[in-house]
């Protein structure tokens, strides 16, 4: 491999968000090819970055030897295969979320980065927003105490996107409609994560979590209004998924996590869902775009406790801004997903560069994607506890 991670794009409509992350990351990662099932969809790609290959099947580009790394931006029931496919193919890979929707994917996705050697990463671009990235600078410092408790959320009103014009559905609305848990994790649980320090060395583990869901309605108003009372997605029962999904998780030592993921319920987005308890300060993230993240931290005047107000995150800028926020911001958010996008792909690059293990490893993808399996084991037995797996296996 030369100085530049020649870097093929998988699926090229979601892939196209990444348009403008390459182009600020150009002098180490080179866009190489970009593979599609769609011949339009590759004709715009060569119309913005000519030269480039373009491949209409996935076997001929894993063939190709002008290619090192692949980014899967392809359907989510996929990513394992075609991840496991790519390593053994001798290609780095990228993967969009959630990384394998069985334990079973999981387990040879780990074997598969074992034995290759090479670079694995899910692209949990929520990890790089701004203020996640400064809550984790302070919760890694300590400056929360204890954490005991943290909630989160992935509130997105998605059902445009289950269907084609002509009603019939597309992957996601499939998703939807055959299963029933926490469809949609790791934007939600992936800064979570990495706020307690789980799966670090020494660090904290998930040890069971339980699921409960609310009843489907909200798809089938959606449909009902938009296809008429005729179309299947109108009936009750065709939705297994329900409108709002809750589980708690419990760690090892005893934090206690609240998810909740909806793509369905009527309402804006809401794509910064945080919120953290620690024995000495809170955080409190934003409930609706404009609003401010709060922190407050306990101090002590004159042996009293001082005034239990809260105060911006922004306050504390100055000193716990993450460095890759004070050096990158402009370019950063000229990017999607405030800002994740071009930290995404960055960390993934400098990882296969310097042949190291990347922030979100295939130890982290499987077990922060194992929330929906289990969540679905959870959720059939009616709430019951399941255990996590442990795919580190003492590593």
């Amino acid at each position: 491999m030369g100085n530049k991670v020649r870097l093929a794009v998988v699926g090229g409509q979601r892939g196209g968000a990444f348009g403008s992350a390459l182009v600020s990351l150009a002098d180490t990662v080179e866009l190489a090819a970009v593979c599609d099932l769609n011949p339009l969809v590759l004709v715009d790609w060569q119309s913005k970055y000519p030269g480039i290959a373009v491949f209409d099947s996935f076997d001929k580009l894993l063939d190709s030897p002008t290619v090192d790394a692949v980014f899967l931006a392809t359907p989510m029931l996929i990513h394992a295969r075609q991840a496991v496919q790519a390593l053994r193919a001798g290609k780095h890979v990228l993967s969009e979320v959630i990384a394998a929707h069985t334990i079973e994917d999981g387990w040879e996705l780990v074997e598969a980065v074992e034995q290759t050697g090479l670079t694995y990463m899910m692209a949990e671009n929520y990890l790089f927003t701004r203020e996640n990235m400064m809550v984790q600078q302070l919760a890694r410092a300590g400056k929360f105490g204890e954490i005991t408790y943290a909630e989160c959320g992935y509130i997105h009103d998605c059902r445009n996107l289950f269907h084609h014009e002509d009603g019939s559905l597309t992957w996601r609305g499939e998703y939807i409609r055959d299963f029933n848990g926490a469809p949609y994790p790791t934007h939600s649980l992936g800064p979570v994560a990495k706020w307690l320090g789980i799966g670090d060395e020494g660090g904290d583990t998930f040890e069971e979590l339980f699921t409960m869901n609310a009843n489907n309605r909200a798809s089938v108003a959606y449909f009902r209004e938009r296809f008429g009372a005729e179309h299947p997605g109108a009936q009750p029962g065709f939705w297994r998924q329900g409108d709002t999904s809750s589980t708690l998780i419990r760690t090892k030592r005893g934090a206690l996590i609240s998810l909740r993921v909806d793509l369905q319920s009527s309402r804006p987005h809401n794509m910064v869902h945080y919120g953290l308890q620690g024995t000495k300060g809170a955080y409190m993230g934003p409930r609706f775009d404009g609003e401010t993240p709060l922190i407050w931290q306990e101090t002590e005047i004159a042996g009293e406790k001082g005034h239990e107000e809260w105060q911006p995150l922004w306050s504390c800028a100055s000193k716990w801004e993450h460095p890759l926020w004070r050096e990158w911001s402009a370019e950063a958010l000229a990017t999607g997903h405030g800002g994740g996008d071009l930290f995404v792909l960055q960390e993934f690059v400098t990882a296969v560069r310097e042949r190291r293990r990347p922030l979100v490893d295939v130890y982290d993808a499987v077990t922060w994607s194992s929330v929906f399996p289990l969540s679905v084991q959870s959720t059939a037995a009616g709430g019951a506890p399941v255990r996590f797996v442990d795919y580190r296996q003492g590593k």
